[in-house]
């Protein structure tokens, strides 16, 4: 088994310290579990103006996820704005208990907000076994690119942490229950809520099995939801139905 919590709050704009404080109460809080899951850039929102922002490897967020990730002996997960060889990029960090670091960037920005003009795309999938789960991270708009999520390696959990706005969750709560279904995985997303210059954002954070149900609604308030993941009947369902065998590779 695997326990999932899902973080779905507010974000305060280009603003990393206070969200960082939010986010610490937040974590304490919870009860034993496994994994801690935060949505896409958690210490600014989604801005187009890295450089006010951005930190390093070696920078205050970072530092803060790996101590968080020892002292509650979690997986914690989230994006950020990081900076590398004069480049800046939508970095996902895994900080597990282990205070190993495992990174994903971005592989699909967004365009129509002009993400792909200030922050540098990321070419490599990341998969990492946790607990008995292969788990596969990724961020936001990559959820519309189903032939990059293609479950060739035999995740368990696709997992996206985003800043999805609310006038297009029409297709955030689509698409989600077809990465499931069609991966035949569990599916793991965290928006955020509240507003930034932009947009607004209503949450719909959720998780979905795989075969399509519900496990965790979509909700709309600032929350945490924990869940556990059993790894026997996606087993099962994967032997009875073969799916999976039947893809394009």
């Amino acid at each position: 088994m695997l326990r999932v919590s899902i973080i779905q709050t507010a974000i305060i704009w280009e603003n990393p310290l206070e969200n960082l404080e939010n986010l610490t109460q937040k974590i304490n809080q919870l009860l034993p579990t496994d994994v801690v899951v935060l949505p896409e850039m958690f210490t600014t929102g989604f801005t187009m103006q890295p450089e006010k922002v951005a930190e390093t490897m070696q920078g205050t967020t970072v530092h803060w996820m790996r101590e968080m990730a020892q002292k509650k002996q979690i997986a914690l997960i989230g994006s950020l704005v990081i900076t590398e060889n004069n480049r800046f990029y939508n970095r996902l960090i895994v900080a597990l208990p282990t205070d190993e670091v495992l990174v994903y960037d971005k592989r699909h920005l967004f365009s129509y907000a002009g993400e792909n003009h200030v922050y540098t795309a990321g070419n490599e999938r990341l998969t990492f076994d946790f607990k008995g789960f292969k788990i596969c991270p990724l961020i936001c708009y990559d959820l519309r690119f189903p032939v990059f999520s293609r479950n060739t390696v035999a995740y368990d959990v696709l997992l996206y942490v985003a800043n999805w706005p609310q006038k297009r969750l029409l297709a955030w709560n689509t698409l989600l229950k077809a990465r499931a279904i069609e991966n035949m995985c569990y599916v793991v997303a965290v928006n955020r809520i509240g507003e930034c210059p932009n947009e607004l954002y209503n949450g719909h954070s959720q998780i979905v099995d795989y075969v399509g149900n519900y496990i965790v609604e979509p909700f709309e308030n600032e929350e945490i939801k924990t869940i556990l993941l059993h790894k026997k009947p996606q087993e099962e369902a994967r032997k009875t139905f073969g799916f999976l065998k039947d893809r394009d590779l």
